[in-house]
């Protein structure tokens, strides 16, 4: 399958931050109203992508959110991080 261009931006966002980098997985998953990405990363680095008080996932989001289409009939755009600490 190939990697869409939201996959690449999150891949070229979230890379530089990871200790294991060679463990980052995207999971594109599509229903009706959203285009869900979901990251998936070693546990050792679930808090790095977090960041502190979900600051660095919130500005991943806003980015990664931000890049969806205006119109009307698109799906929206959501970005999720697996969290294997809990």
């Amino acid at each position: 399958m190939a990697e869409t261009d939201i996959e690449s931006l999150i891949r070229s966002l979230v890379i530089p931050l990871l200790k294991q980098p060679q463990a980052l997985s995207i999971t594109q998953k599509d229903d009706r109203r959203y285009h869900r990405y979901i990251i998936d990363v070693a546990p050792n680095d679930v808090g790095r992508l977090i960041g502190r008080q979900g600051h660095v996932a919130a500005a991943l989001r806003t980015i990664v959110e931000g890049t969806q289409s205006r119109r009307a009939n698109s799906k929206r755009v959501r970005l999720l991080i697996n969290d294997h600490r809990h």
